[in-house]
């Protein structure tokens, strides 16, 4: 007599929400059931042992692949093998739910080109209340002809951008031309199509955060620099996005969204768009205590502790301030003028600093030895969480 296996499938589908919601990550909608399959059910994991390890190794260096213990690496090959071939109802080696999110969330932070996923479902086959299989399918928003056709516009993309990048530049400069790069080329927009995966920035030049986040780790790692996808909130308690970048092998923090100017003007500033500066350095290239002023992370992961320097943008541009140095300042703003410059920003190493700063310049007028033809006004902006002054010229 063939022994019969009783199996439920029990189907829940997972989406992403984004910035303009105030979540990032996925939704579990309600579960349904489907009608009993009266077979027996192979044991979870179709994949090759062989191929599962060939393409782990080709993993090596992903940042969240990295964290995951060998079990768990078989698995995220084999959702990252269904998510690359668009495929349906592919058992996975591993009957755990939660797991089988944690790490479909790391394959998209690690994989910025895989744009036309917006989730996936799972089914379930239990005997009784074991489970014994899981399959897999991704939730596709178009079919492969569609995302061919926008990854060659994608690569369109890149290759204009990074043709600004020269053989000369350093691991920061080539961070830094990127970071400029998308600003001045991404309008903020929440109601922009596609705007939590790469086709907002590379295609329509209007975004959120997460699309800022994703195009800056794409062209990163174009440019052969190690960058991935760090999520969690800001000090609103909205969801955002932002990235971890290996420069010259140290790890740095890098918002993009919140160096657009277009950004700062949605969230709510009263002041006219020429009272902002074009770009905001102030998340180029920070340590971990510097964001975490603003900033939390929600990522399930482990980061590293960023603690160097060395290539923050005030370091690297010598505007940063240990002291109030006047030989410095005027140095600092006259080769502001020199190069046409409207505005003059610059950072201090602490509070004390920084309060120091204000004092001189603003509390005592110092900033008026600076200016030239000042007329007794001038328009500034401070930062305090991040200790950064900025004038305009």
């Amino acid at each position: 007599m063939k022994n019969r296996w009783l199996s439920t499938a029990l189907i829940l589908s997972l989406m992403f929400t984004g910035c303009t919601s105030g979540e990032i990550g996925m939704d579990q909608e309600q579960a349904k059931e489907t009608p009993a399959v009266e077979e027996q059910i192979p044991r979870t994991g179709e994949m090759n042992s062989d191929v599962a390890e060939s393409l782990k190794k080709r993993q090596n260096g992903q940042f969240y692949f990295d964290q995951l213990h060998s079990e768990d690496q078989t698995v995220y090959v084999e959702i990252l093998d269904i998510l690359q071939h668009f495929q349906k109802d592919i058992p996975l080696s591993c009957l755990e739910t939660d797991t089988i999110e944690r790490i479909f969330q790391y394959v998209l932070n690690d994989h910025p080109e895989i744009f036309y996923v917006e989730g996936y479902t799972f089914t379930r086959y239990t005997l009784g209340s074991e489970v014994k299989k899981i399959t897999f399918s991704g939730t596709y928003t178009m079919d492969e002809e569609e995302a061919e056709s926008r990854k060659k516009l994608i690569r369109d993309y890149a290759v204009n951008c990074l043709t600004g990048i020269t053989p000369d530049m350093d691991d920061y400069e080539k961070t830094k031309y990127i970071y400029e790069y998308i600003i001045n080329s991404t309008e903020y927009d929440s109601e922009a199509p596609d705007n939590q995966n790469i086709c907002s920035v590379f295609l329509y030049g209007r975004s959120v955060c997460q699309g800022y986040a994703k195009a800056t780790q794409y062209l990163l790692n174009q440019a052969g620099i190690d960058a991935t996808l760090v999520m969690g909130r800001v000090l609103s308690g909205e969801g955002h996005a932002w990235n971890l970048a290996r420069l010259d092998g140290s790890w740095y923090y890098i918002d993009t969204t919140w160096g657009d100017a277009s950004y700062q003007m949605v969230e709510g500033s009263t002041e006219g768009e020429e009272s902002i500066p074009p770009i905001n350095y102030d998340y180029l290239c920070v340590t971990t205590v510097q964001l975490t002023a603003t900033h939390s992370i929600d990522t399930g992961a482990s980061m590293p502790v960023c603690d160097d320097m060395t290539d923050n943008y005030y370091v690297r541009e010598g505007r940063y301030f240990t002291s109030v140095d006047k030989q410095k300042l005027e140095e600092l703003f006259q080769m502001a003028y020199d190069t046409g410059s409207s505005y003059v920003t610059l950072k201090c190493s602490d509070v004390a600093v920084y309060e120091e700063m204000i004092r001189y310049l603003i509390k005592e007028q110092g900033i008026f030895s600076y200016l030239h033809g000042a007329e007794g006004t001038v328009s500034y902006a401070d930062n305090r969480e991040q200790q950064s002054l900025s004038f305009w010229l």
